[in-house]
């Protein structure tokens, strides 16, 4: 699988049901052994299992849209432990309508330090030079 927005994702940009720069957008380490893309997928909640959620971030700081382009501050996920991670979701913390916790983003190419093997410690996540995407 390569890197892939959310269809239903797209539509909520174009429907402004979703605000990047000022929902709570969170990071989720994933076991791919555990969930597999769909373009039908939309939201966090009920579409992504709970074996796959190794662990969330808080909503990510310093949001910014420059030049189409969605970015925000580095972070740490804190005190992880489980599966090996090889995969990154962003989703939506914010709506609860028309589809709660949106799905935004899925990741699992072209990350720096990914597979990831928790160990119980922290794990520090560096936001790509070019932010996270851009339309």
């Amino acid at each position: 699988m390569a890197n892939a927005a959310y269809p239903r994702f797209l539509q909520g940009l174009l429907a402004k049901e979703l605000d990047m720069d000022s929902d709570g957008i969170k990071a989720s380490l994933i076991d791919s052994a555990d969930y597999t893309y769909s373009s039908s997928h939309a939201s966090y909640a009920t579409d992504v299992g709970s074996g796959a959620k190794v662990a969330a971030s808080g909503a990510l700081g310093s949001p910014t849209i420059t030049g189409g382009v969605f970015d925000t501050a580095d972070f740490t996920w804190t005190s992880v432990s489980g599966d090996q991670c090889e995969a990154v979701i962003l989703w939506d913390d914010t709506p609860t309508t028309p589809v709660a916790d949106p799905l935004c983003i899925f990741y699992d190419t072209g990350l720096t330090g990914m597979p990831v093997t928790p160990s119980g410690g922290d794990i520090n996540f560096t936001v790509h030079a070019s932010g996270w995407f851009a339309l």
